[in-house]
């Protein structure tokens, strides 16, 4: 897709789950383009933070709230917000997300709600609360994290899975939509791989989960295959602001995951498992 570019230097970006992983890199790397920011993330020591090295660093204006995502009304009042303290705001990004270890018989019904609420909820109350005022800009732009999960879906992850899903059906609908109806607003929907992050490290385990070293054994796995920095992530993310791409993949990962995929779209688990046990063999 030829680049179509983005004046990053001329607005201001709003960013959930900024402070830490993909979403504190993205606010450094937009903030080195020019941006200003909007940030929101429920951790408001780690969030001042990270508007703290925004500020010393490059010297942006930072605006930064404490918000559950879940929570509609919260979302809605950081929206309103934002718009108040940077009118220029032209660029969303629904970040914030977390993880739940287990498999469907291991979780509560209330455990998934939970990450439903953050995964799903917090995109569509985001884009809800943000939209009308992104399409007042003559050019604006909304980036939404899926997963490679929202591509393939593993055993052990159905929660997250669904969500991530999820994410990926409203995006591209939304998408369309806005295509349709000639919107000023464009909509790219990502598709992260292994990102160096602390989503697994911080994940809730199941209620019901009786192996707590698998637990590790998990993590310590995410810890070995995550190839990509999350800076690495966020300069992706960028470009794909940049080029107006509609589907950003991120890692090699990734990539390889969504071909197999669509190669074998009924039986893609059963090669991807063969592909992993292969890999493992090989490594010394």
């Amino acid at each position: 897709m030829p680049a179509s570019g983005f004046p990053f230097d001329a607005v201001a970006a709003a960013i959930t789950g900024a402070a830490s992983g993909i979403g504190r890199a993205l606010a450094l790397e937009l903030a080195a383009r020019g941006c200003d920011l909007a940030l929101a993330d429920v951790d408001p020591q780690a969030l001042d933070v990270v508007a703290a090295q925004v500020r010393e660093r490059y010297r942006r204006q930072v605006f930064a709230q404490q918000v559950d995502v879940s929570q509609r009304p919260q979302i809605e009042a950081f929206a309103l917000a934002a718009q108040q303290q940077l009118p220029h705001l032209a660029i969303l990004i629904n970040n914030a997300g977390v993880a739940l270890q287990g498999d469907f018989s291991e979780v509560e019904p209330a455990q998934i709600e939970w990450l439903m609420g953050v995964n799903f909820w917090g995109v569509v109350y985001g884009t809800h609360a943000f939209l009308p005022l992104l399409a007042r800009r003559p050019l604006a732009h909304i980036v939404n994290l899926s997963s490679i999960f929202g591509v393939i879906a593993p055993p052990g992850n159905v929660a997250y899975c669904a969500s991530k899903f999820a994410v990926r059906g409203f995006s591209e609908s939304l998408r369309h939509e806005l295509q349709a109806r000639r919107s000023p607003v464009r909509l790219s929907v990502v598709h992260p791989g292994g990102v160096r992050t602390d989503i697994v490290r911080h994940s809730q385990r199941g209620a019901h989960v009786q192996n707590t070293r698998e637990r590790e054994r998990v993590i310590d796995s995410f810890d070995r295959m995550a190839r990509t920095s999350a800076e690495a992530a966020a300069h992706r993310i960028v470009r794909g602001i940049e080029r107006n791409e509609p589907r950003v993949l991120i890692g090699t990962d990734a990539r390889l995951m969504d071909w197999v995929q669509r190669l074998r779209p009924a039986r893609y688990w059963e090669l991807l498992e063969a592909i992993g046990r292969r890999l493992t063999r090989a490594r010394p």
